[in-house]
């Protein structure tokens, strides 16, 4: 395989349907937020609203960091862009935001599972992207680590 070729095969139809996944969730977000969110936010302390703010917050930002990076395959597969330019740095999944565990149980239910079902599908795709774009897939992150360690000495 060459080094501009990626890993992993990633077929249109695994980009659409990890599209449309990505939009549901991302309109059930908002659906959520917008409105119902209102009353369940209001019933937190103050501290916790604050945090619960910012956890959808970065729903939002997973989501759109998802949304990009289908995109940008789409772009691939209609031609727009290479796999090689899809791989740059600025077109490889975002860095999401990490939750606050210890808030999360002190939330109301629809708002923690949006919470986790955003993070589940940003690891997914992150997954996708490494697979795509990094290092071929190891045994074990021990062996991924040690590999890496080996390269740079």
């Amino acid at each position: 395989m060459a080094d501009d070729e990626p890993h992993a095969q990633l077929t249109s139809k695994l980009v659409d349907s990890l599209y449309v996944e990505a939009m549901l969730l991302a309109d059930e977000a908002r659906g959520y937020f917008d409105s119902a969110a209102r009353d369940d936010r209001l019933a937190l302390d103050a501290a916790d609203r604050v945090g619960f703010s910012c956890e959808s917050l970065k729903v939002t930002t997973r989501l759109m960091h998802i949304i990009a990076w289908l995109l940008t395959q789409r772009a691939v597969a209609a031609g727009e862009l290479t796999p090689h330019q899809a791989g740059e740095p600025d077109r490889r999944l975002g860095t999401g935001p990490t939750s606050d565990e210890d808030l999360l149980p002190r939330l109301p239910g629809p708002a923690a599972a949006l919470i986790r079902s955003s993070e589940e599908l940003y690891e997914r795709i992150r997954r996708i992207d490494e697979g795509r774009f990094g290092e071929a897939p190891h045994a074990s992150p021990a062996r991924g680590l040690l590999s890496r360690l080996e390269r740079s000495l």
